[in-house]
């Protein structure tokens, strides 16, 4: 087969233009009148792949079955061609006729708008004339000049000031989405501390440290007369050791311990609806009050189970300690999901792949821990004063020799990665979900965060959230002078030191230091009583 039989066999194929040239075929093809425009009919596509398959015939050899992909691509491009040159057509023209209509009105004068304008009305006298003649190749050439006119008048404005406005406006958007972009949250960082009818907090660090001093001595204090409720952050669920080490720790004391099951990538209203549910749960079952203990944005989440659902859980909750908590917000979520920032609509749009589509989450899961969710929601739910509180933050070190630490996160579920089954005999054998043992150097990661945020904001921060925004109004702050990075709380370093004290001890010595919080609150009740 040769170049001949190429040019034979492409010869052969059913042009549209034949098509436009015959106005009493039943095909009816792109018949125009002004910008309305009549599409093929499906029968006419039908017709049109019958007349090339007969053309083309039955391949019998190799050199046939490439000709025939060569002409069936030519084909398909030819067509392509001529389905883009009509959709250029319907936006000329549609732009045409607007625009003749705007430059019509009262405001038609400036020397632009007359240019425009005649062209514009030639091009129209030239579709009229194209729908006598049926004539779509000169019509597409018609409309490919008058793009070109429209494209140079368009420099004409712009260089006589006639369009300054309509430039003016898209240099000021640019601007204003690299200003906010550049501005980010800085005036965002702190807010709750700066509210007006916010209350103040006081300082615990001193009274945790001796507590804590008292744990590592061998003095346990924390009572059995309450169920300790601890509430993972965000993510949790593609970490089966979060928290993990700390129910087994208070479990080896007879303590009743237990870690909520709830979906981690949740909202923060439909996670606080599941908290409530099973903190009920656990109070008619055990008769015993609950100490709730939440890392990250499991503090958010069980502070607003106690706001939304106050009178449900009165007399049922003793405490709530928020370990490394955004409840002001945190600037990782802000800057990522702000909109009208450069590249918002595609950051979002990543984001959702991750968390809605991988990660199998709801997008409202980060979200609501932007300043502006965060902000709405106190505004409308506070926390009842009756209940003791605790804050606890931290600051991470951005030392270089933390680059090369690894904190242990253990195995994390990859149910969208197809993976071979070992020891099948078929390759082909896959199996839609595996456990698959992952490290990751989080410590090193949670340093670049901090001193990203320390550098852009002038911050301290573990990490992810900023000691500011960490701190509830009302509550016992305790702000401990080691260096803990987000996740170390729930994911104790590999290499511990003996001499210091681990995320277990810790998290004992803030829920011993709630009890007494709450001892001294019935206290002072008892007092004011009297």
């Amino acid at each position: 087969m040769g170049d001949f039989c190429i040019k034979e066999e492409i010869s052969d194929i059913p042009s549209s233009r034949h098509q436009f040239d015959h106005p009493s075929s039943e095909c009816g093809l792109l018949e125009r009148h002004g910008c309305q425009i009549k599409h093929v009919a499906h029968n006419d596509v039908v017709n049109n792949v019958s007349l090339f398959v007969d053309s083309v015939g039955s391949p019998s050899s190799l050199d046939d079955i490439f000709t025939c992909l060569l002409t069936l691509t030519k084909y398909l491009r030819r067509r392509l061609v001529h389905f883009i040159e009509d959709l250029i057509y319907q936006d000329v023209n549609g732009y045409s006729e607007s625009f003749v209509a705007s430059s019509s009105g009262p405001h038609s004068h400036s020397s632009g708008h007359n240019i425009y304008r005649s062209n514009v009305e030639g091009f129209s006298l030239f579709s009229e004339h194209h729908i006598a003649n049926k004539s779509p190749e000169i019509h597409r050439t018609r409309a490919a000049e008058v793009m070109e006119e429209l494209l140079v008048n368009t420099r004409y404005e712009a260089k006589t000031g006639c369009s300054h406005r309509g430039v003016s406006l898209i240099i000021q958007g640019i601007t204003s989405r690299v200003r906010k972009t550049l501005h980010g949250s800085s005036d965002d960082i702190g807010w709750l501390q700066h509210a007006h009818d916010m209350a103040p907090v006081e300082d615990g660090t001193v009274r945790f440290l001796e507590l804590l001093e008292k744990i590592r001595n061998g003095e346990h204090n924390l009572p059995n007369s309450f169920v300790y409720l601890l509430i993972p952050g965000l993510f949790s669920n593609h970490g089966p050791l979060y928290f993990v080490g700390t129910k087994r720790f208070f479990s080896k004391m007879g303590l009743a311990c237990h870690i909520a099951k709830i979906h981690s990538e949740a909202s923060v209203e439909h996670n606080a609806w599941e908290l409530k549910q099973y903190i009920e749960e656990l109070y008619w079952g055990s008769g015993k009050r609950v100490m709730l203990l939440g890392h990250s944005k499991g503090g958010v989440d069980a502070a607003a189970a106690l706001s939304i659902y106050s009178s449900d859980l009165k007399n049922k909750v003793a405490g709530l300690a928020l370990v490394q908590s955004p409840y002001a917000g945190t600037p990782i979520a802000s800057d990522i999901l702000r909109e009208g920032q450069i590249a918002d609509k595609e950051t979002r749009r990543i984001m959702e792949l991750l968390i809605c589509k991988i990660i199998k989450g709801d997008i409202r899961a980060l979200e609501d821990l932007s300043y502006d969710k965060r902000r709405e929601f106190i505004s409308k739910h506070q926390l009842p004063k009756e209940i003791p509180l605790i804050s606890f933050h931290s600051e991470a070190s951005i030392a270089p020799g933390v680059l090369a630490t690894m904190t242990h996160i253990a195995h994390a579920e990859l149910p969208w990665l197809p993976l071979p089954k070992f020891g099948s005999e078929e390759s082909d054998d896959f199996q839609a979900g595996h456990q698959v043992p992952v490290v990751i150097p989080i410590s090193a990661a949670m340093a670049v965060c901090a001193l990203h945020l320390q550098l852009r904001y002038g911050e301290k921060s573990d990490g992810l959230v900023t000691c500011r925004d960490a701190e509830v109004p009302g509550s016992v702050v305790v702000r401990p002078d080691r260096k803990l990075d987000h996740a170390w709380m729930v994911y104790s370093s590999r290499k511990k030191d003996p001499s210091e004290p681990d995320s277990c001890e810790m998290c004992e010595a803030l829920l011993t230091m709630l009890v007494e919080l709450g001892k001294m609150k019935q206290e002072r009740d008892v007092s004011g009583a009297f």
